[in-house]
């Protein structure tokens, strides 16, 4: 008696062992996923290995700011809004064909802070660009000769303008992407 995996193609066996693959990765994605803290210590923790890498060898700066620039645009993804209210503001401008105001306190309806990256993906961009990062590190290819400094400074200058930014539109369209300091309403332990 023969098996029928045999008469399999080589091109249908790697199909099958790669969405075995995926699926035993997905379960552990979902696995993972009510360990927020857990996740990000472990991230954390990879990343002061990636640069450790990095100040040991000397090396392989243009991947550590790569590294910094892509971690700063999930980061602003993960502080904005999924409706961005500028933007639902100059629709309604564009649809009425008045340049009115943002709604008062009495007649807007209460819309709860939607992020554009969801913290689950957030973690799991930034955990991803970390490891393909430190293996970048390991090719002498992407040891592109530049000066560090220049790459710090520059990095130092793009975060504050980009936070200052995004702390401007914060305030002026009065959303909170935390929950520090927000009320919570739940069971009230009486004793």
């Amino acid at each position: 008696m023969e098996n029928i995996e045999s008469e399999q193609t080589p091109f249908a066996a790697v199909t099958a062992q790669t969405s075995k693959i995926q699926r035993q990765y997905q379960a552990l994605l979902d696995q993972s996923t009510p360990f927020v803290l857990y996740r990000w210590i472990g991230t954390a923790a990879f990343l002061a290995v990636f640069f450790l890498r990095i100040l040991l060898a000397q090396g392989w700066y243009i991947v550590a700011y790569a590294l910094g620039i892509y971690l700063l645009n999930l980061f602003l993804a993960f502080l904005q809004p999924k409706f961005d209210p500028s933007n639902d503001l100059l629709d309604n401008e564009m649809e009425d064909g008045s340049a009115g105001g943002l709604p008062t306190k009495q007649d807007e309806e209460f819309r709860p802070f939607i992020r554009r990256l969801p913290e689950f993906k957030f973690w799991h961009e930034a955990t991803r660009a970390v490891v393909i990062a430190f293996t970048c590190s390991w090719f002498e290819i992407f040891n592109v000769p530049v000066f560090w400094p220049v790459l710090v400074m520059y990095w130092i200058i793009l975060f504050v303008l980009t936070m200052r930014k995004q702390i401007q539109h914060m305030i002026k369209y009065r959303y909170v992407p935390f929950s520090l300091g927000k009320a919570r309403y739940g069971k009230s332990s009486t004793s």
